[in-house]
């Protein structure tokens, strides 16, 4: 299931308007209205933006972020994608709890994290999960 809010994700960004460039790429990435949080990531980079701009503009465009890469929401099976062995070293443990704050970690910190340990970006949601740590902001701006 993807991430779910009220009313349509274009009203959440008032003032803000549709880059005729950008969405073209952004439809031609996206199927059956939905982007994957990768494509989204990759379309960033070729670019040159930040993932949020790229949110945003699907936002305009009333596509649904899919796919999570933490594994948060946007699962075929319309549920969390995680992986319950995912390993937790005390090491990976205390980076995560030193990077948290008030029981939330960004999720471009995730990222970085998880490069530094060399594990999926979906063991590293795991992890979170498992240490009940909620990760927040999401780079696209879904959450």
């Amino acid at each position: 299931m993807e991430h779910q809010d009220s009313g349509p994700d274009a009203k959440r960004h008032s003032g803000a308007q549709l880059d005729q460039t950008r969405s073209q790429a952004i439809l031609q990435a996206s199927s059956n209205g939905r982007l994957t949080c990768a494509s989204a990531h990759r379309l960033a980079k070729a670019q040159n933006c930040l993932p949020k701009q790229i949110g945003i503009q699907a936002d305009l465009l009333e596509l649904r972020i899919a796919q999570c890469q933490l594994g948060l929401f946007g699962s075929p099976q319309g549920k969390k994608n995680f992986n319950p062995d995912a390993g937790i070293t005390q090491q990976l443990k205390d980076r995560i709890l030193d990077a948290q704050s008030d029981g939330k970690i960004d999720c471009k910190t995730c990222w970085e994290i998880a490069k530094e340990f060399k594990i999926t970006r979906i063991d590293m949601g795991s992890v979170c999960e498992r240490l009940e740590i909620r990760i927040k902001p999401c780079q696209l701006g879904v959450f």
